[in-house]
C-alpha cells in the first residue's frame, strides 16, 4: 500500500513511468521494437543440409515440441548451416520457461544470472556435449528496466532479485523476462543469428533478413547501432570474432559506431573479457581476428595482452615472425580437430614481453633464472592481472616460459628429467617456435626432437654427443675477446647460474722417482 501511495505521488503507475500525453514507458518502449515480419523459408530456398545438424539437438527440439511447446534450433547454429559449416555448438531456443525445459529432461541444470538459462547434458566425462536451451525474452527499452548507479562489477548486491536492469550506460545486466518469438528475435544482435530452424519441418523462421545478409556475406546490426552496443559492449568483440569467422564484411551503420563505443568495454568484467579473448583467438582464425582488430581500430586498449602484440615501440620481425607462426599453428590445430591449449598461446603472445623484461633485468646484474622469474612477475602484473579462476592457465603459462633456459643444459641429469615433465609438450612447441622465428639455432630443437623420441641408449649417445659439443664450445668461448657481453638470448647465457667454466682441482703431486709421469691415470686432459 505504502508503495502504491508512492508510485501515484510520483507519478507512476503500477511500476511504469508515465510520459508526457500519458503512455506508459512500456507502451513506448513496444512501439519501437524492431519485430521486423516473420518469413518462413523452406529447405528448397534455404538449403540447409540436414545431415550437418546435430542428433542431440534435434533430440531436445522434438522432445520439446512433443510436450506442446514451439522450440528451434538458434543463433549461430543455423548462420553456420546456412553457409555449409557444422556449427561447433547447437543451442535451442523455446516458449517454455527454464523450470518447464529442466523438468522434461533427466540431465538439465538452470543456470546463470543474467541471463537464465538450462543446460541439457548428454554423454559423461569428456565425451559430453552440452546443448543450451533459452526461453523466448521479451525486448525492453531501457526506460522500461530498473537502472542502477553503478555497473556489473559494483552492483551485484541491487541486482537480487530483479528480472529487467540496466546500468547508467544503458548496459543491460539482468535479462529474464520472457516474450514472445517476434520479439526474442529483436533482442538478438545480428540479423545472421536471428534464424530459427525447425529440424523437423526444415523451415528457417526469418524476422529481419537474416538469410539474404548471409548470402550477401554482410553483418548487420538489428535496431539502431549504438543503443545495440550499449547494452552489451561485448557485440563489439563478436562483430570482429564473426568477421574474422566468416569472412563478412560490416554494414556501414554497423561499424561507424564502433570505436566510439569501445569505452564502454572499460566496465565489462575482466573475466567475462578475457574468455571473450580468449574466444577471439580460438575460432580458427587468430590472425584474421587480429586482422580485424587492426581494421576496425580496436587494436589498442581493448586487451591488455593484445597490446603487447600490437605495440610499434617494441616491434621488431623476430617477434612479428614468432606471433604469426603460432597463430597459424593455433588455426591449424583447430581445423584438423585437435584440442588448443589458451596457456600455450598466450604464452606465445607476451613471450616478447617477458623476453625484453629478461635482458633488462639481467642487464641490471640479476642472475639469470631470478631475472627470468622477476619478468615473468611484471608481465602478469601488466598484463593479465589478477582474474579469478585463471590460476591453472598462469600456472602453465609460467611453467613454458621457465622450461625455455632449461633446454640449453643437455648434460647431466637435467634433460631426463625435463622431458618426463608434464608440460613438456607444451615447452618443446614452444621452443620448436623459437627456432623457426629464428631466435635460436635450429640444432636446439631438433636435438631435443630426438632425446623426446629416443630410447634410454639413444638418449645417452645424445647426451654424450651434447657433452662434446659443449666442451668444444667452452673452448671455443675461452678463445673469445673477455669483453663480450651475454644476454639471456645468447646460447653461452641463457643459464648463467651455471659456472662458466668448470674448475679445476690441485693435485698434490708425490715426489718422483726415476722420472716417473707424476699425473695419475685419467687426469683432466686439460691438466
Amino acid at each position: 500500500m505504502i508503495k502504491t501511495l508512492i508510485h501515484k505521488i510520483l507519478g507512476k503507475s503500477q511500476g511504469k513511468t508515465a510520459r508526457a500525453g500519458g503512455k506508459p514507458a512500456a507502451s513506448r518502449a513496444t512501439s519501437r521494437i524492431p519485430v521486423g515480419k516473420r518469413v518462413e523459408v523452406p529447405a528448397s530456398e534455404h538449403g540447409i543440409d540436414p545431415r550437418l545438424v546435430d542428433d542431440r539437438a534435434r533430440k531436445v527440439v522434438e522432445t520439446l515440441q512433443n510436450a506442446g511447446y514451439e522450440a528451434y534450433i538458434v543463433g549461430g547454429a543455423v548462420r553456420d548451416l546456412l553457409v555449409g559449416l557444422r556449427p561447433k555448438d547447437f543451442d535451442v531456443a523455446t516458449n517454455a520457461t527454464p523450470e518447464q525445459v529442466k523438468g522434461l529432461f533427466r540431465r538439465a541444470f538452470i543456470i546463470g544470472r543474467r541471463f537464465r538459462i538450462v543446460h541439457v547434458v548428454f554423454g559423461r566425462g569428456r565425451e559430453n556435449e552440452v546443448i543450451e536451451v533459452s526461453t523466448f525474452r521479451a525486448y525492453l527499452d531501457a526506460d522500461a528496466a530498473e537502472q542502477v548507479s553503478g555497473n556489473e562489477k559494483t552492483s551485484k548486491h541491487d541486482l537480487a532479485g530483479k528480472s529487467h536492469v540496466v546500468d547508467a550506460s544503458g548496459r543491460v545486466l539482468r535479462d529474464n523476462v520472457w516474450g514472445p518469438q517476434d520479439q526474442d528475435a529483436a533482442r538478438r544482435d545480428f540479423t545472421i543469428n536471428a534464424m530459427y530452424y525447425d529440424p523437423t519441418t526444415q523451415i528457417v523462421v526469418d524476422y529481419h533478413g537474416g538469410i539474404k545478409d548471409a548470402k550477401k556475406r554482410v553483418i548487420r546490426m538489428i535496431g539502431v547501432p549504438d543503443v545495440r552496443y550499449r547494452e552489451d559492449p561485448v557485440r563489439i568483440i563478436r562483430v570482429v570474432r564473426f568477421a574474422a569467422k566468416l569472412g563478412f564484411e560490416l554494414e556501414a551503420k554497423t561499424r561507424e559506431p564502433l570505436q566510439e563505443m569501445a569505452a564502454l568495454l572499460a566496465n565489462v568484467p575482466q573475466s567475462r573479457m578475457f574468455d571473450e579473448m580468449i574466444k577471439l583467438l580460438q575460432t580458427g582464425h587468430a590472425q584474421a581476428s587480429l586482422d580485424q582488430l587492426q581494421k576496425l581500430g580496436l587494436d589498442r586498449g581493448v586487451f591488455p595482452i593484445l597490446d603487447a602484440v600490437f605495440d610499434e615501440t617494441r616491434r621488431h620481425p623476430g617477434r612479428d615472425q614468432f606471433v604469426r607462426l603460432a597463430l597459424n599453428d593455433t588455426d591449424r590445430r583447430v581445423a584438423e580437430g585437435k584440442p588448443v591449449a589458451p596457456s600455450f598461446l598466450l604464452a606465445c603472445l607476451l613471450w616478447h614481453d617477458v623476453l625484453d623484461h629478461w635482458k633488462r633485468n639481467v642487464a641490471a646484474g640479476e642472475p639469470n633464472f631470478p631475472a627470468l622469474q622477476t619478468a615473468i612477475d611484471t608481465v602478469f602484473n601488466a598484463r593479465i592481472g589478477d582474474i579469478s579462476g585463471r590460476g591453472k592457465l598462469a600456472a602453465d603459462m609460467r611453467e613454458i616460459w621457465s622450461m625455455q633456459p632449461r633446454f640449453e643444459k643437455r648434460v647431466g641429469s637435467g634433460p631426463l628429467t625435463l622431458v618426463e615433465q608434464p608440460r613438456f609438450r607444451a615447452g618443446f612447441d614452444f621452443l620448436r617456435l623459437r627456432a623457426q622465428s629464428g631466435e635460436i639455432e635450429t640444432q636446439l630443437s631438433t636435438w631435443w626432437e630426438a632425446f623426446s623420441m629416443a630410447d634410454m641408449p639413444e638418449r645417452r649417445d645424445l647426451m654424450e654427443q651434447a657433452r662434446n659439443q659443449e666442451s668444444a664450445r667452452r673452448v671455443q668461448a675461452a678463445r673469445r675477446p673477455a669483453a663480450v657481453a651475454a644476454t639471456p638470448s645468447d646460447e653461452d647465457a641463457v643459464d648463467s647460474t651455471a659456472p662458466a667454466a668448470k674448475k679445476r682441482r690441485r693435485r698434490r703431486r708425490k715426489p718422483t722417482e726415476g722420472g716417473a709421469d707424476p699425473r695419475p691415470i685419467g687426469g683432466d686432459a686439460g691438466e
